[in-house]
């Protein structure tokens, strides 16, 4: 068994846990109060600036300049997804542009959890910490994709965003170097490395748990 499936398999309950929060269900249905989902753009903006800094630092890790790259180019593609954030979905949703976004408890919690594990652990159980936020957010995507049952849903673009093929690629890449450090190491390690995954998933969790209770400092 490839250690992604265990990992998957690992966390299903937590995963079927998220579909069935109050925020996926009712941003599936269109029906998400409006300032619930934005505190959650405010909060993902500042999310993914970190978490682009992350995903490069790590692809300055790799001894393997294919892996490296493709790390450098999460990164980015991350900060863009947070450019994109400012100048398209913060208009569409309301939002006006700020110099200064507060970082509330949980996104502040999840940030400075992969800063931490990037710098003082392995670079494998670094990269087991950083795959939920791919691969959760993929099947969220196409499970509310493939669940749509109201047309003009307002929330359609994000949705299209972590639905996509695009998306999808850099899944199946990140998953796929994980699974090749994961061959390559130790028990102990690959123990090490679900620790981190499983902690990642659970505050993947309570990321959209906050921003349906709008958790504030």
């Amino acid at each position: 068994m490839k250690w992604t499936n265990l990992a998957w398999d690992t966390i299903t309950p937590l995963y079927q846990n998220i579909l069935d929060m109050s925020f996926i269900r009712e941003l599936q249905e269109g029906t998400l109060p409006l300032d619930k989902f934005q505190f959650y753009m405010l909060q993902d903006a500042k999310y993914l600036e970190h978490f682009g800094r992350v995903l490069a630092f790590l692809g300055s890790k790799c001894q393997d300049n294919a892996q490296a790259l493709d790390f450098f180019d999460f990164g980015k593609d991350a900060l863009i997804v947070e450019k994109a954030l400012h100048e398209s979905y913060f208009r569409d949703f309301g939002l006006t542009v700020q110099q200064h976004i507060p970082i509330e408890p949980v996104c502040h919690h999840y940030i400075h959890f992969l800063k931490s594990t990037a710098a003082f652990d392995s670079l494998e159980v670094a990269m087991a910490a950083v795959l939920p936020c791919f691969w959760i957010y993929k099947e969220v995507g196409d499970h509310i994709y493939s669940k749509q049952i109201v047309t003009g849903n307002p929330y359609k673009k994000w949705i299209d965003t972590y639905s996509g093929d695009e998306f999808g690629e850099s899944v199946r890449k990140a998953t796929d170097y994980v699974d090749l450090m994961a061959e390559q190491t130790t028990e102990k390690v690959r123990e090490q490395m679900l620790d981190a995954f499983v902690t990642a998933s659970r505050l993947e969790f309570q990321f959209w748990d906050a921003a349906y209770d709008v958790t504030k400092w």
